[in-house]
């Protein structure tokens, strides 16, 4: 017997896929379900599949928004204001002259 047929995928095991992997997955779904051509059982088992993998993408995707505005938060307002030529910025270049 070869050593890794006794080996799960950490998603058999139970753990969550990754928000790549989910997608991926559920990318695989979405086309099976397209072509039309499965049985309904294993139309309906891929249908549920599917919405658990989307369900689980929804979560990443909350969480990483969490972040990047907890991140966003953190930065100093004057950082993220744009800077224009011709700005108060005491240049010799901008007093008027030609």
């Amino acid at each position: 017997m070869p050593k890794t047929a006794g080996k799960k995928t950490p998603e058999a095991r139970g753990a969550q896929p990754d928000f790549e992997t989910a997608l991926t997955r559920l990318e695989e779904i979405v086309e099976r379900l397209d072509d039309g051509n499965l049985p309904l059982a294993e139309a309906l088992a891929l249908f549920k599949e599917g919405t658990a993998l989307a369900k689980r993408c929804r979560t990443l995707l909350s969480a990483a928004e969490v972040v990047v505005k907890e991140a966003l938060s953190d930065v100093d307002e004057h950082d993220m204001e744009p800077q224009f030529e011709g700005d108060e910025t005491g240049s010799a270049e901008d007093d008027g002259e030609f």
